[in-house]
């Protein structure tokens, strides 16, 4: 959710001057490269994007809470960010903030927004938070109700699916707790599956330019997994933290690993990331009303090695089959033609020997 100028200079103002962040075991590596344009979203229809996911044809964008339901959508865009279709919610979400692929190809978005009324946001907090999800090639969003193992609320807007399929939350809070779902998922639930909190994001004081000073530094605003699930990102208004991601604990990676960070300076109001489907850079876009443009930086990590051009071992399941017995050839007539040949040899050198005599 768009934070309200008036409510951001409030809470600037009334907020402590220092701001203490734990000493983490490893201290973050800082690299830099300019941006560079992508492509540009002109489309009326599309409105504070929050969310940006990466597809083979384009993207996938989702635009932020609205008053009016229908303009509350998720959105297919070619690769010049042309709009090319939209699914809309079969039931109001009320603050959409992220957005994710997982490696099925099921499109999840993190309804996950709960501004607080320093923020712009009303008295009235959520219960229970929400993801919607559809999978591969259907256009249908079903929901999937959460809530905080202490039932309190929290603003959340960064998403990530780990190699296990479990979604990953991030809070917005300047030490961002991670929530993982270590349940299985259920579905159109009235009462939410509880989470479980596993540790904190912890941001740096980078300094990066922004438009809400050192508040814009520590709020959380998105995450991404890259395709191939080695590596993940979580973002600030400010700055990409990568990190290398083994076994497919991002929730690890992102409370103990050691972050690469990327500033992402002065964007409007950066709250989409997303890698590129070679990992190679991450993609981010603002939430404003308007044109957004999608900017692309270098990743901070060692890009990742390219596909091998050798074919790939066979799985046992796809390996070919031992040759039948009807086929394979047997073994004694195999010896008994080798001896034949080396007894005739034998006779012919006897004879020969016979005639010279």
């Amino acid at each position: 959710m768009r934070v309200a100028a008036g409510a951001a200079a409030l809470l600037v103002l009334s907020a402590p001057v220092t701001w203490v962040v734990p000493a983490r075991a490893h201290a973050p590596t800082r690299v830099s490269g300019a941006p560079v344009e992508v492509c540009r979203i002109t489309d009326p229809a599309v409105t504070e994007v929050s969310g940006l996911a990466v597809t083979p044809t384009g993207y996938l964008v989702e635009n932020d809470s609205n008053p009016d339901p229908a303009k509350t959508r998720v959105f297919t865009l070619d690769k010049a960010c042309r709009v090319t279709g939209s699914v809309q919610y079969p039931r109001t979400a009320r603050d959409p903030e992220d957005l994710a692929i997982d490696r099925k190809g099921t499109v999840w978005v993190a309804d996950i927004g709960d501004n607080g009324p320093m923020t712009g946001g009303s008295g009235n907090r959520r219960s229970t938070v929400a993801l919607w999800t559809m999978a591969a090639g259907s256009t249908n969003l079903k929901i999937h109700r959460l809530v905080y193992p202490d039932g309190l609320p929290r603003d959340a807007e960064a998403l990530l699916i780990d190699g296990q399929g479990r979604p990953v939350i991030v809070t917005k809070d300047a030490s961002g707790e991670v929530f993982r779902l270590d349940t299985p998922l259920p579905t159109d639930n009235t009462s939410g599956a509880k989470l479980t909190r596993v540790g904190v994001f912890e941001p740096r004081r980078t300094g990066t330019s922004n438009p809400w000073g050192f508040l814009g530094v520590a709020w959380v605003t998105g995450g991404a997994v890259s395709a191939d699930g080695t590596r993940a990102v979580v973002r600030t208004y400010a700055d990409a933290y990568e990190f290398e991601v083994t076994g497919g604990d991002v929730a690890k990676a992102i409370t103990s690993g050691k972050a690469t960070v990327t500033p992402l300076p002065d964007e409007p109001q950066g709250e989409a990331i997303a890698y590129t489907a070679d990992a190679a850079s991450l993609l981010t876009v603002s939430d404003q009303n308007g044109p957004a443009v999608i900017l692309r930086y270098p990743s901070g990590l060692k890009p990742p090695p390219p596909p091998s051009s050798a074919a790939a071992p066979a799985s046992p399941l796809a390996a070919a089959p031992p040759a039948s017995p009807a086929r394979a050839v047997p073994r004694a007539p195999l010896l008994l033609g080798a001896f034949t040949v080396v007894a005739l040899m034998l006779v012919a050198a006897v004879a020969r020997r016979a005639r010279r005599r």
